[in-house]
């Protein structure tokens, strides 16, 4: 098991992610999260467009975000992992949503992406070992650990489902992985 961070390890925007994390870790909620993932396939693309407020992200883009932002955690990851100390920049995740064309495309064909990302984070994840999770660099101006990526990583997509859950009613509560209460925070970046 990958053993939480302390707070020394990552910027203090991340706590409220970090905490979201179940006891099993980030591995075990990692996996777990891709089955409500996938039942996210049968989602008509009425629903996927579907958006609980004005100027509030589609369902489609919600799940375009996690791509997005799951695929920059895991290059920060690697690159923290790998030694290279070239500090990493950060990202707009709403400028991306904004130009990015998850909203027109069909609903599954998003969520098979999420999903194929997903696997490539695990695959990355399963690799490191104690030497590499302990490594650290600066991403977003800021230090953090490999370890506190694989807790965020985790940390984000429940954010992001719970809030799936709540305000889109596309998701049921998800057992032992889904958290009672949310707190919104910095998406992304």
């Amino acid at each position: 098991m990958i053993s939480k961070p302390t707070n020394g390890e990552f910027a203090a925007y991340y706590a409220g992610y970090i905490g979201k994390v179940p006891d099993a870790g980030p591995l075990a909620t990692l996996e777990a999260q891709r089955a409500e993932i996938a039942a996210l396939r049968g989602l008509s693309d009425e629903r996927g467009v579907h958006r609980y407020a004005e100027g509030k992200w589609s369902v489609k883009e919600v799940l375009g975000h996690l791509s997005d932002a799951e695929r920059v955690f895991c290059y920060r990851l690697l690159r923290i992992a790998r030694a290279d100390a070239t500090p990493l920049a950060g990202f707009d995740e709403n400028q991306w949503a904004a130009t990015a064309p998850h909203h027109n495309r069909p609903t599954a064909d998003v969520v098979d992406e999420l999903l194929a990302v997903r696997e490539a984070t695990l695959a990355l994840i399963r690799s490191l070992d104690e030497a590499a999770l302990n490594r650290s660099g600066v991403a977003n101006g800021k230090p953090i650990t490999a370890r506190a990526i694989c807790w965020i990583l985790a940390g984000h997509t429940q954010h992001h489902v719970h809030i799936l859950h709540e305000r889109y009613g596309v998701l049921q509560p998800w057992g032992a992985t889904m958290q009672s209460s949310w707190e919104p925070g910095v998406l992304g970046s």
